[in-house]
């Protein structure tokens, strides 16, 4: 696609193109309604079994309790990947040794996916091409190991993405009651102004769930977050050749969201009381997002170069806004 300023914003703002690209997620498919942790076992149980059962998919299995749950459900055998991302002489988020504990109480084959800068370098164009926009840090790994997955057999990738946004993992975006300046600011990934000479700013998503000034963030995430989270999977997966199979994402929320428990620290409730119904006795890891060491990757990068940014825009950046700032030039070159 034509990288217009508004898509430029946009992509910048909620990390995907809202109107264009060839992967545009359709996020309107039937779910099963989930009140209760009883009711989401059966659903997550019923849908990684129904995937795994001719033994053709992987599961993805970090160290969090989303894919610990979905292990519980795979046959025994099967096969599990961890992504480790490797930065020569530093030490980063490492969560294989947590996840092959939980490989072995399930009996599945664990194997340990390490990811190097210059495999992401390697893959990324081929991602943009087939997404026809800029894409999140995640998806060259998820397609790296979706590749791996391909080459030894496998036709279907299991994830546990979508439990967060659904049940209320996102406790930093669920943390009050923001009003819809201040929601706009804490949400968007890079303001576009900050780096772009001619922002384009599409404000409408977040208008579309104000109600007296205020936001509803739960609504806002699982319409808009919801969408780029699974064009994310989607578009690695598939340029990969695999299936991405999403367990939590055929589920929703049949039930008013107790802001009470996760602002007193009991984020994503129903997915803790699950994993403890399934895991007595072992404790819950940290929650931590899916590890890319984007920190360390950029460190040495001096911003873009294109005329449509401002020099030195990203100085002050962390390493996922200047993979973002990154990934747009490096499109935008793809284009020319």
């Amino acid at each position: 696609m034509k990288m217009t300023n508004i898509a430029m914003s946009e992509y910048l703002m909620y990390r995907y193109v809202l109107h264009g690209g060839a992967q545009l997620q359709d996020i309107d498919f039937p779910r099963v309604p989930v009140r209760t942790s009883g009711e989401l076992l059966a659903a997550l149980e019923r849908f990684t079994r129904e995937a795994s059962r001719d033994g053709r998919a992987v599961l993805a299995l970090s160290g969090g309790i989303d894919s610990a749950i979905l292990a519980k459900f795979m046959p025994k055998g099967a096969a599990a990947y961890t992504f480790r991302c490797v930065v020569p002489g530093v030490k980063v988020t490492d969560e294989s040794e947590r996840a092959a504990l939980i490989a072995g109480l399930c009996g599945l084959k664990h194997e340990v996916i390490d990811i190097r800068w210059e495999d992401v370098e390697g893959v990324v164009d081929d991602l943009m091409r087939h997404k026809g926009s800029p894409v999140h840090s995640i998806e060259a790994q998820i397609y790296l190991a979706a590749k791996r997955a391909k080459s030894e057999g496998f036709t279907k990738f299991i994830l546990g993405e979508n439990a967060d946004i659904i049940f209320g993992g996102m406790n930093g975006l669920l943390v009050k009651d923001w009003l819809i300046g201040e929601f706009v600011d804490r949400y968007s990934y890079v303001m576009p102004y900050k780096v772009l000479r001619e922002p384009d700013m599409n404000l409408t998503p977040f208008y579309e769930f104000e109600k007296d000034g205020r936001i509803d963030a739960h609504e806002f995430i699982n319409k808009y977050f919801r969408q780029e989270a699974l064009g994310t999977y989607n578009n690695a997966c598939s340029t990969a050749g695999v299936k991405f199979i999403g367990p939590y994402s055929l589920t929703r929320l049949d039930a008013p969201l107790d802001y009470a428990r996760i602002r007193s620290g009991d984020s994503k409730y129903l997915v803790r009381e699950a994993f403890r119904e399934l895991y007595p006795g072992l404790g819950l890891p940290e929650k931590i997002p899916m590890p890319r060491p984007v920190n360390e990757w950029f460190r040495d990068w001096h911003g873009p170069k294109r005329p449509e940014f401002f020099p030195h825009c990203t100085d002050n950046f962390t390493g996922d806004q200047k993979w973002m700032v990154w990934c747009l030039e490096r499109f935008l070159n793809l284009e020319a």
